[in-house]
């Protein structure tokens, strides 16, 4: 429930105030946890997008592109069964594209979603939104998630062998219900998971542990939803367009 009380809940402040806080700190190399001193927070349900559109979607769509080219170009991905393909692009899509993201340094600041004008606010309420299904935003607090993950990740300072192994232990995951080649794809994971040991072994004599928390922090991707990526990133571009029928057609893509 909004406290009737915080500065968030008048309008006439509300605008100034987030626009201060979101700038410094959703940056990547700033921390978020000034918010945590708030007394208040309704302010973490408040919608937010982003403050570059046209830049930051494009870096993400040139990392989407990068992602699903490292996937096809995988001789091992492309023997496994069709169907097989498309349920591991659809379980890893996103902590791989979330590892591009990092490995090509794309960085990106967020802001309050400006509110809609009476006539957008009557275009709204009128015939056309029955006809297109209102877009979702994302919040200010699952924002601020994903960039913890992603500056965990960037602490790492991965080589790109690194991020190449990692990407592969991602991708391969013989967990997921429906698989036919569930064994063969457990053999896949392992031995990019064994490849990833010896190379962490070779460029890091001395972090006996870098192993292990390198899959720590990896699994902490698969907390960050599909949706909010979506919303983020895509949903500016393509709409309300499913986002796994675009990865499928670029999978079938030459």
């Amino acid at each position: 429930m909004e406290c009737e009380k915080c500065p968030w809940h008048h309008e006439e402040n509300q605008n100034a105030i987030l626009y201060t806080l979101l700038s410094q700190n959703l940056s990547p190399n700033r921390s978020s946890a000034g918010f945590s001193q708030q007394s208040c927070m309704c302010h973490k349900r408040r919608t937010v997008c982003l403050r570059t559109p046209q830049v930051t979607c494009q870096a993400a769509s040139d990392v989407l592109v990068k992602t699903i080219t490292f996937v096809k170009n995988l001789p091992s991905f492309q023997l496994l069964p069709w169907d097989d393909q498309l349920l591991l692009l659809d379980s890893c899509w996103a902590p791989l594209f979330l590892l591009g993201l990092v490995q090509e340094m794309v960085t990106f600041e967020v802001m309050e979603t400006p509110a809609p004008s009476m006539l957008e606010r009557i275009l709204l309420d009128g015939p056309c939104k029955r006809q297109e299904p209102q877009r979702t935003q994302p919040t200010l607090a699952s924002v601020q998630r994903l960039q913890c993950c992603l500056n965990s990740f960037y602490s790492l300072d991965l080589s790109p062998k690194e991020y190449a192994y990692l990407k592969g232990a991602i991708l391969f995951n013989p967990d997921i219900p429906g698989l036919k080649a569930s064994s063969y794809i457990e053999s896949l994971q392992k031995e990019a998971q064994r490849a990833l040991q010896e190379v962490l072994a070779l460029l890091h004599l001395e972090d006996q542990g870098r192993f292990a928390r390198v899959l720590l922090v990896s699994s902490s991707l698969k907390s960050i939803p599909p949706s909010l990526i979506t919303e983020l990133f895509f949903q500016p571009i393509i709409g309300n367009m499913d986002i796994l029928e675009l990865l499928s057609d670029m999978l079938l893509v030459k």
